[in-house]
């Protein structure tokens, strides 16, 4: 599992989240601390940068909200971030640094790093995704498993109980997700990976891979 901590999946200088994310060694340790940061951080944020909107949401003077997004807090959407025309962040959510939140996508405790882009049509939730990662239209995560028992992370023979009953993916930064695919709880994907459209994706994809399907993984050349 050495791949999958947060060492050696993110660089911490590409997200304000920096210091939630030093304080644990896998990723899907930080989802239940999302919330209580967010509230902490909010609160010392430099005002000449940022408006508390209303209760517990901070946004960026630079950042672009929709009229027509629903922002609902606590949530932090930092500088130039965008988000977009019917857009709903169900809360619990750092939008990172030039980061794109689209139409009708939904973010739920997540934590975005700097310009992310999630930007047509998908559902983000109990997730962290990494600096520059994509997921392409109509991309999910799911983040319950169908018989409701905990979520375990699973490569290959190696197996950590996570004690979580939501949790859906941790993309390393620059990974790319195809459209339309779903990432089932559990998924971990390391940096600089490429997902095909269409799949269905579970476990841990190591970094600098080409997922085309389960059992057909290649590596970059």
């Amino acid at each position: 599992m050495e791949q999958f901590k947060i060492s050696n999946l993110y660089n911490l200088e590409e997200t304000i989240a920096a210091d939630l994310m030093k304080q644990a060694e896998y990723p899907w340790e930080i989802l239940p601390k999302i919330s209580a940061f967010i509230v902490e951080l909010g609160e010392s944020l430099p005002k000449d940068k940022f408006t508390e909107v209303k209760e517990h949401v901070w946004i960026a003077g630079s950042a672009k909200v929709a009229p027509t997004a629903c922002v609902n807090g606590p949530a932090i959407i930092d500088e130039d971030a965008e988000v977009r025309h019917c857009a709903f962040i169900r809360g619990n959510a750092i939008v990172g640094k030039g980061a794109v939140v689209g139409n009708s996508t939904e973010l739920k405790n997540v934590i975005l790093f700097n310009k992310v882009q999630v930007p047509h049509y998908n559902y983000v939730g109990d997730s962290i995704l990494g600096f520059k990662a994509h997921m392409g239209a109509g991309s999910i995560t799911s983040n319950v498993k169908s018989d409701k028992t905990l979520v375990v992370v699973k490569n290959g023979e190696e197996k950590v109980e996570t004690g979580l009953k939501k949790f859906g993916a941790m993309l390393g930064d620059n990974v790319e997700v195809g459209c339309n695919s779903v990432l089932n709880p559990g998924t971990v994907i390391g940096r600089n990976s490429n997902i095909y459209p269409t799949s269905m994706v579970r476990g841990c994809i190591p970094e600098g891979s080409i997922y085309k399907k389960q059992g057909e993984i290649a590596q970059k050349r």
